[in-house]
């Protein structure tokens, strides 16, 4: 038999996905610091979910992808002990589950709202603390589970409890309708990939390398990105303009916020990162009663929700703002463009609404 049937599946490089910056931007986001507790992505089929999640992993030191089937154990999730071992030799064996192989890159749980709520919660956990813990009957295990969580779900299939939605550090929005231009950029890659994988994948391994580069660079610049007294002031103003409750929206906007420097590569964290990254940790945790006038000016938009909607490129006027505040901010992959740094008003951030909840 060929060896050619055994070859590896050549993935879609994740530099080379159309039309999904905002998306892009959260995994980066994710991947540079895991403990932001996983991006949940809703949307209907066809918008390159896994696609960018499976390109994500390739960028990761371990590089794994690894997804949870719906009808999962937690004991396929966690691992397990042996008991009677552990009791006749004084000694814990342990076998390891997906979240063992899931470290150092990616878990991937389709329709996450259709796990059970225990599931649900172990994910969680193990996403923001990065170390996965066994026990049984008095006796534990744990390991080092440093991964990026992403999960997906279909609004039409109902949704997370509003308990475990929060908990999700980025949300991400997909729409169904895609605009022509952006419809045939993505047509145009997709049937180039699948005429040959090879040649594809060549053509973008410079800017894919770059992207690699970008995030352990960046890993490595965040403990030394401080948060300063305007940092916390504008944060705090921002959730509490939001309406959100407690302020698990204000330690994930500044970890993120953090993330966004650093990709950038700056020596503090300016008020252009705090901006780029609200949506994405609003938009899940937001009531439906805040109050979205944005008179506030710690929380003023750089620019108009129609610039928002501009591309990969920071317009003039962020450009200036991102340049006043620390050196100059050009990401690790120019070629791909930089990491969107996309400015929202307050008020252009949809709300989620609950949905019925699932039998």
């Amino acid at each position: 038999m060929s060896t050619a049937l055994h070859a590896p599946r050549l993935q879609f490089p994740f530099c080379a996905v159309q039309g999904q910056a905002q998306l892009q931007m959260a995994l980066l986001l994710a991947a540079i610091d895991p403990a932001l507790g996983g991006v949940l992505i809703q949307g209907p089929r066809g918008t390159a979910k896994s696609t960018c999640a499976r390109g994500l992993a390739e960028l990761l030191p371990q590089g794994e992808f690894v997804e949870l089937p719906l009808g999962a154990s937690e004991e396929q999730l966690i691992g397990s002990l042996d008991i009677e071992t552990a009791l006749k030799h004084n000694e814990v064996q342990f076998k390891p589950g997906l979240l063992s192989r899931a470290h150092q890159g990616v878990l991937y749980v389709d329709e996450v709202n259709l796990l059970p709520d225990a599931l649900v919660d172990v994910l969680l956990d193990v996403s923001a603390s990065g170390i996965n813990r066994i026990e049984r009957d008095g006796i534990s295990h744990q390991h080092d589970a440093r991964l990026v969580l992403v999960g997906t779900m279909n609004p039409e299939e109902g949704t997370l409890r509003p308990q475990l939605l929060d908990r999700f550090g980025l949300f991400v929005g997909l729409q169904a309708n895609i605009e022509p231009s952006i419809r045939q950029a993505i047509v145009r890659a997709r049937m180039n990939f699948d005429a040959d994988p090879e040649r594809f994948q060549q053509q973008h391994s410079d800017t894919q390398n770059r992207l690699k580069e970008g995030i352990l660079r960046s890993q490595t610049l965040l403990a030394g990105l401080l948060f300063t007294d305007q940092v916390y002031e504008q944060v705090s103003s921002i959730c509490h303009q939001a309406n959100v409750e407690g302020v698990r929206a204000d330690l994930t906007l500044l970890r993120a916020s953090r993330a966004h420097a650093a990709w950038h590569q700056r020596e503090q964290i300016a008020s252009a990162d705090i901006l780029a990254v609200c949506e994405l940790v609003l938009a899940h945790r937001r009531k439906s009663n805040a109050d979205q006038n944005a008179a506030d000016p710690a929380i003023q938009p750089t620019q108009s929700p129609d610039q928002h909607q501009a591309g990969l490129q920071p317009q003039p006027q962020q450009q200036q703002e991102i340049q006043n505040s620390g050196p100059e901010a050009t990401g690790p992959d120019s070629d791909w463009g930089e990491m969107p740094a996309q400015v929202t008003p307050i008020s252009a951030v949809k709300n989620v609404k609950p949905l019925p909840l699932k039998k």
